[in-house]
């Protein structure tokens, strides 16, 4: 069922799914990023997922995430610079009940869904992805799953940190809301985070593990 489909509600009324994010950022054959933006009492509209996705959040506000099914609402806590990974799930909307926009990224992994390209991968590259060079580099894991590694790393003002990409495509996420920069990296790649001229949300980098 994708955007435009009509489905029915168990009391019977039609309801028309709309699109899973307000506007596309980037997209090829393995990913696609999405960001969802809602002002303060805006609800997304239903919409279904059909292949697992990684949530970055940039900006939060309390959410709840309604079912069409009818199951119990869900309400949602996110933390600027958390992440979280979910597989595909129940026709479902999302609405801010805060007072503040609510802003994500929304990565699409069409390789584990539906829309999985079906073309083989080999990246002819070993190990996992790293910082170059040596010290201490402000960064943290924030999800850690068989399939994605999530980082979320906070350069202070002027500093900035190389990426080696390691055997699987990663994609760099900047969490400034004004710079809703989005980088795809095929392994063996190297990224120099953007220095800015003060301490930001910082980035999160995307590890897709399920690529061999």
């Amino acid at each position: 069922m994708t955007a435009g489909t009509t489905v029915q509600a168990p009391d019977g009324t039609e309801v028309v799914l709309g699109e899973i994010g307000t506007r596309v950022l980037l997209e090829n054959s393995r990913v696609r990023v999405w960001e969802v933006s809602l002002a303060p009492g805006e609800a997304q509209g239903w919409h279904l997922h059909h292949n697992p996705y990684v949530v970055l959040c940039l900006a939060t506000s309390p959410c709840h995430m309604d079912w069409l099914d009818g199951s119990a609402a869900r309400e949602l806590s996110e933390t600027v610079g958390g992440s979280v990974y979910r597989p595909v799930s129940p026709v479902h909307m999302l609405t801010n009940d805060g007072d503040t926009p609510y802003l994500n990224r929304l990565i699409e992994l069409l390789d584990l869904g539906e829309e999985a390209s079906g073309e083989p991968y080999s990246s002819g590259v070993d190990g996992v992805g790293s910082f170059a060079g040596v010290g201490e580099v402000p960064a943290k894991v924030v999800v850690d799953e068989a399939d994605v590694q999530v980082l979320h790393v906070t350069p202070g003002a002027g500093e900035t940190y190389t990426w080696n990409v390691g055997a699987h495509p990663t994609l760099i996420v900047d969490l400034g809301i004004t710079c809703p920069d989005v980088s795809y990296l095929e392994p063996g790649d190297t990224y120099a985070l953007p220095a800015k001229d003060a301490r930001t949300n910082g980035f999160n980098i995307v590890e897709l593990r399920y690529f061999s």
